[in-house]
């Protein structure tokens, strides 16, 4: 004798609303930047070195000799953390001081949780 399949229930019977949570396409797209900015071992480096500086900044001179790269290779890299909004730069004088942008970082932060 067959035995007959019940009908299984609707996944949002059993999952709840978690599905309806998720991201949009317009929160999505900075966030992404800001992934794909830190995907970089060096840009992530340069990052961590900044944050650890929160009120001060760092200034861009002192950038160059922890990670081991060329002033132009540093100069790129924050150019990029930049254009993500992870940092922001204050022209001082000669030189850019460098800081984070806490809110930017705190969004990064709050889609791992």
């Amino acid at each position: 004798m067959a035995r007959q399949r019940t009908a299984e229930p609707e996944a949002s019977a059993c999952c709840g609303s978690a599905i309806s949570t998720g991201l949009t396409d317009d929160d999505a797209a900075p966030l992404a930047a800001g992934f794909a900015a830190l995907a970089d071992p060096v840009r992530l480096r340069l990052l961590s070195i900044i944050a650890s500086q929160p009120h001060s900044g760092v200034c861009v001179c002192d950038l160059v000799a922890p990670v081991g790269r060329s002033q132009p290779t540093v100069s790129h890299h924050l150019r990029v953390l930049r254009e993500a909004g992870l940092i922001e730069g204050e022209r001082r004088g000669t030189w850019v001081w460098y800081r984070v942008v806490p809110a930017q970082l705190a969004a990064l932060g709050a889609v791992l949780r």
